[in-house]
């Protein structure tokens, strides 16, 4: 079975092995006050071209999510968020457990507009009785988004200057944003971020780490406080050399972007094979989250061999799958499988 369903299949490279192999046997101190935990914070510093910054290291973009959003927001806030988003459908009430609530926002393409939170903001502060209702007290977007499209510095800077307008923080979830900043089209590079949102992470676990994210915190509140909210919701890792020592090798001779541009280039690969072969998309971009629209009988014929994602079933009966390509996947996987699929157009 090949399985393309998705990017966090695979363990890591060699070279992130190696350094854990090289320093399982050292003595660390504890919960990440280690010098490879401060080495690959100054690294991720150095490549944001933010040497202020605040980078915290956490196990998952689950965890990473609700942390940086409960400690985000005050007890009476909630977070604009768009209805496809990760915090919205994948993290099991997650977020509403912290006592926080979603608010959500129907969109086209995944992705949220200024002008779509201007209208959630300005609905609140124009309630004559705004009191009895959640405040908007923070921005969620995802880069790339879960339907695999992508912010511009433009329309993330219009959602950022929204945000600064009505006094709220904008966190953008990168746990593919490797795969974003390299993917064709991109205008973004990794120092962009910082100017363009009050907290982001660098997502590991589907981009080369065994485990792990990077949460940057640009905003000096948020970053002060940020440690207490880590330890109060079991983020602090004993052992947190172990996340220290991966970010350190990913960030070392720019194997993080280099990973990535694996991933996209053979994802403009998988694009355009299916694009030729004449296949619709769900959502046609070039980003490492393909979504071709198969019939049922194609569907099944593929699944003997291949493994995909159940994306979305449409109203025509056909399906919409998800094609994922990773840090890790095999060219000559990619090359049978568009083989395959030629052969059932």
């Amino acid at each position: 079975m090949i399985r393309f369903e998705c990017d966090y299949l695979e363990g890591a490279p060699a070279q992130v092995l190696e350094a854990i192999a090289k320093a399982n046997l050292e003595q660390h101190p504890g919960y990440g006050f280690d010098p490879h935990s401060d080495h690959a914070k100054d690294l991720i510093r150095q490549a944001c071209r933010s040497p202020q910054a605040g980078v915290y290291f956490l196990v998952g973009g689950t965890q990473a999510n609700l942390i940086v959003l409960a400690a985000g927001l005050k007890p009476y806030q909630g977070v604009i968020a768009p209805q496809t988003s990760h915090i919205f459908n994948h993290e099991t009430g997650a977020i509403e457990a912290t006592g926080h609530k979603i608010l959500s926002v129907e969109t086209k393409d995944g992705k949220l507009t200024a002008q779509q939170v201007k209208e959630v903001c300005r609905s609140y502060w124009n309630e004559t009785h705004k009191l009895f209702f959640v405040q908007p007290g923070m921005v969620y977007v995802s880069q790339t988004t879960e339907v695999g499209t992508m912010y511009s510095k433009a329309e993330l800077a219009a959602i950022y200057d929204v945000c600064n307008e009505y006094h709220m923080k904008l966190f953008v979830d990168g746990a593919r944003l490797g795969y974003a900043l390299e993917a064709p089209g991109s205008d973004m590079t990794l120092a962009d971020l910082p100017q363009l949102c009050s907290v982001f992470t660098i997502g590991g676990t589907k981009q080369g780490a065994l485990f792990g994210e990077a949460v940057v915190v640009m905003d000096d509140e948020l970053s002060r406080e940020f440690p207490y909210h880590i330890k109060q919701r079991g983020g602090l890792m004993a052992k947190g050399w172990l996340l220290g020592v991966q970010y350190e090798a990913l960030f070392t001779d720019d194997l993080y972007l280099k990973l990535a541009k694996h991933a996209a280039d053979l994802a403009v690969k998988v694009h355009d094979g299916l694009k030729s072969a004449g296949f619709d998309f769900y959502f046609d971009h070039m980003t490492n989250q393909q979504l071709p629209v198969l019939t049922q009988a194609q569907f099944d014929a593929l699944s003997r061999e291949y493994s995909f994602d159940l994306f979305a079933a449409l109203p025509d009966g056909r399906i919409a799958a998800r094609i994922c390509t990773s840090w890790a996947t095999k060219q000559e996987d990619v090359e049978k499988l568009l083989s395959d699929l030629k052969k059932l157009k």
